[in-house]
């Protein structure tokens, strides 16, 4: 299909030239025609629900310390997203003991602390702090600041304590023996590209978003500019980030009102998100008609999509993250000692969906829909 529409582009390209049409003029023209192919290739990949996350199989083979004590160390604890990652966990640990006929002192077992709010990194770094100091067999992080726990991780290495990161990574992955999350660049792609569709390809949008010095939110705007630089009458009047202003509800109002023609909005998270759905907004009927695209099905998300207020949201699957997570910390922590040809897998970044009235229900989407 891709090869298809770019000689499709290419001929239309060399009958313009031909018809003697400048350059400037040719690639005008040619451009809505790339947008589409790239909108195609898109498209097949934001809706391949009929191959969903897997599960990795437990292999009782890999010989697991006995007893191991994981400490998992959350940029947030709170809300349905983080619900569902601890439960992801929590399932893995469990039938891991099982398979392993684990009993008493032999089980794996795991703790899951951090701050109610991914914005208090001190917090968080204080609490890693503390579970080094407790020396468990491995160490679990997802960080609100990619460049905040540099001298945690040196610790962690010193003691002898792999980390697995999940969700939002360090920017020295050195010292990281692997990474479970989402492909986040992918979700700002599909954003744009939703959010394009919306607008009819053409009008003024912003960007609301978590942290910049938060990976998983970095890479979100990175996708969504990237892609939706492919469309040349649309233009991205402001990117706001919320570690940037002081509050982010009363930034997210003033460009509501420096931009009356304002036609989309992408939010990068669950908080962003519902902070844009609930705040008071002046001139309603004229926000009314924004086009807005969030990210993860959140119990409000859900009934913002189902009431109009909001397009649809890219989702991901914190269930099945929290779960490989875990099966890949219990790899990490294997005795050096023990004799295997076990090689763990660096970096696996689950696929997002895109969820609006037309699946919201559907059962396939299921691990998708964050329900409290």
């Amino acid at each position: 299909m891709k090869r298809a529409a770019i000689a499709a582009a290419g001929i239309f390209a060399v009958s313009v030239i031909l018809s003697g049409c400048r350059k400037e003029q040719v690639e005008e023209a040619i451009q809505p025609l790339v947008a589409d192919v790239l909108e195609g290739e898109e498209t097949e990949s934001a809706e391949q629900v009929e191959d969903p996350q897997v599960l990795p199989e437990i292999d009782t083979n890999v010989p697991i310390q006995t007893g191991a004590r994981i400490a998992v160390v959350s940029k947030c604890t709170k809300g349905e997203f983080w619900d569902l990652v601890r439960s992801g966990m929590e399932s893995a640990v469990s039938e891991v003991n099982d398979a392993y006929g684990f009993s008493k002192d032999e089980k794996v077992t795991m703790t899951f602390e951090g701050p109610d709010d991914e914005q208090k990194v001190e917090e968080q770094i204080n609490i890693i702090d503390a579970v080094i100091a407790e020396n468990p067999d491995v160490l679990c992080l997802s960080v609100g600041d990619m460049d905040s726990c540099q001298a945690q991780l040196e610790s962690a290495s010193e003691n002898g304590i792999p980390v697995v990161v999940f969700d939002s990574n360090v920017t020295n992955t050195k010292l990281v023996s692997a990474f479970r999350a989402t492909d986040n660049v992918q979700v700002g792609r599909m954003a744009a590209y939703r959010l394009a569709r919306a607008i009819g390809k053409m009008g003024n949008v912003a960007v609301f978003s978590a942290q910049e010095k938060t990976q998983s939110a970095k890479e979100r705007v990175e996708g969504f500019l990237d892609f939706i630089s492919n469309y040349s009458d649309i233009d991205v009047v402001q990117v706001i980030y919320q570690d940037q202003v002081e509050d982010m509800e009363t930034a997210m109002q003033e460009i509501l009102e420096k931009y009356p023609a304002l036609d989309g909005v992408f939010c990068t998270n669950a908080d962003v998100s519902e902070m844009y759905l609930n705040m008071e907004k002046e001139n309603t009927a004229e926000d009314s008609a924004i086009a807005m695209v969030g990210v993860d099905a959140t119990t409000r998300q859900q009934e913002a999509i189902r009431n109009g207020e909001e397009i649809g949201v890219i989702s991901q699957d914190p269930f099945t993250m929290g779960y490989q997570t875990i099966w890949a910390a219990l790899q990490a922590s294997i005795d050096p000692e023990e004799e295997t040809e076990l090689e763990i897998e660096k970096e696996i970044l689950l696929k997002p969906v895109w969820l609006n009235l037309d699946n919201l229900d559907d059962p396939n989407y299921s691990n998708y829909i964050y329900n409290k």
